[in-house]
């Protein structure tokens, strides 16, 4: 949290692989370690759900079906219907169904490594939201195409998260923050006492090439923020770095991105939202953050000699403050009124 100053209950655990921590404001919630539990629990539930990693998932089974009907709880068809929507949205830069090519560049396991240009070849001809079928009236869902793959990696965090927030808003708690890893968070109230002027939570974005320094600071009010970017999970590959996150369409490491993060109403289209950001660059702007749209963006790309450039759309002034530092440029952001 950005304000050293206020005090907070913090419950938190180990989770989709991260920590995973639910924060109340101290003495503003009877029962929070609780209600942080309960949250916490339905993470592991959305967890057992939808990794790929159990093989007594859901996606699991429809991975498995090869072809055929796989029944799935109202809840996964409901991110299946989801995550085709962002595809959509995003000209194909987020694609939950591309596990084949996750598994090509050996990031499923985290041991990545260059597949040959058959294997690669082989692993876009099965990927693709194009396979990924819905009955919602039977409850089913289906890869069309032996082969095909779900990986919920860009959303799943972001989807779990919503659903703990909603259950503590149901039972009553204004104000609280969950992230998952602290690249997916969402807040709802306000952080500390509601004085004059204070509002929302305060959020540090991490500086992609300074560890334990800050880059900017989000105030987050009743949204959600994803963060997208390749700086712990790479490998070299004849003195070139190849970052974890794949661009879809063309089934190669997406290049050019520093860091991508996305504002939005509920922090799985956030999550989705700021990976396909870091696929598509800046001209991905205007369809992810179009000015008075409901989404805001913060990118980062390579700026002059040694430098960076911070790109903000559709963000007022007050609701970030960017951290400067020699080399750093900042553009997009209104003038404070």
């Amino acid at each position: 949290m950005a304000d050293g100053d206020l005090h907070t209950i913090v419950v938190g655990r180990e989770a989709m692989g991260c920590r995973f921590e639910v924060v109340f404001n101290a003495g503003e919630v009877a029962e929070a370690t609780e209600l942080g539990c309960g949250a916490l629990d339905l993470v592991d539930e959305v967890e057992a759900r939808i990794s790929v990693y159990r093989g007594s998932s859901e996606l699991a089974a429809v991975n498995a079906a090869a072809g055929e009907w796989a029944t799935v709880s109202p809840d996964t068809l409901t991110l299946l219907a989801l995550a085709r929507s962002l595809h959509e949205a995003t000209a194909g830069g987020f694609d939950i169904a591309a596990g084949p090519l996750v598994r090509a560049w050996g990031f499923l396991r985290r041991q990545g490594r260059t597949p040959s240009d058959a294997e690669l070849d082989a692993a876009v001809a099965v990927s693709g939201t194009r396979w990924l079928e819905l009955d919602p009236a039977g409850g089913r869902a289906r890869l069309s195409v032996a082969g095909a793959e779900l990986n919920p990696g860009a959303i799943g965090k972001g989807w779990a998260i919503d659903r703990a927030v909603e259950w503590l808003r149901a039972a009553g708690v204004a104000s609280v923050l969950v992230h998952g890893g602290q690249s997916s968070v969402r807040a709802s109230g306000i952080q500390g006492p509601a004085l004059p002027g204070r509002s929302g939570w305060k959020v540090g974005l991490r500086h992609p090439h300074r560890p334990g320094r800050r880059l900017a600071t989000i105030t987050l009010a009743d949204r959600a923020l994803g963060t997208s970017g390749s700086g712990t999970q790479f490998f070299i590959e004849r003195g070139r770095r190849l970052g974890h996150i794949l661009d879809p369409r063309t089934g190669r490491p997406a290049e050019g991105v520093i860091a991508a993060t996305v504002l939005a109403e509920r922090a799985a289209e956030a999550d989705a939202l700021a990976t396909a950001l870091y696929v598509l660059g800046e001209e991905g702007l205007e369809r992810i953050a179009p000015p008075g749209g409901s989404t805001s963006a913060v990118l980062v790309v390579p700026g002059g000699p040694g430098g960076l450039r911070v790109v903000v759309a559709n963000l007022e002034a007050d609701a970030i403050t960017v951290e400067p530092e020699p080399g750093l440029t900042v553009e997009g952001l209104p003038n404070r009124g």
